[in-house]
């Protein structure tokens, strides 16, 4: 789905007080639409969430988008994917 319409979504839905957060893989769109949330990921289209058939990385990149949803601080916030 495009960065800019999961971004608008993402206000939209923010704005009736449900918290979101988002992955995506192109910073320079991410800081350019301001998602309320978002986790930058450095992997390529169609895998986002790292290599195929590692669970563990995986996990660890969902673990770091949802932890987002306990940053205090005011949207956007966006936040590279720590180091391997």
């Amino acid at each position: 789905m495009c960065n800019q319409t999961v971004a608008l979504v993402q206000r939209a839905v923010e704005e009736v007080g449900i918290s979101t957060v988002s992955i995506t893989l192109v910073e320079r769109i991410a800081r350019r639409v301001k998602p309320p949330r978002a986790l930058l990921v450095p992997y390529t289209f169609g895998n986002s969430l790292g290599e195929p058939n590692n669970p563990l990385l995986q996990h660890e990149i969902i673990a770091e988008a949802l932890a987002l949803l306990e940053d205090a601080g005011l949207p956007p916030i966006l936040r590279k994917k720590a180091a391997l």
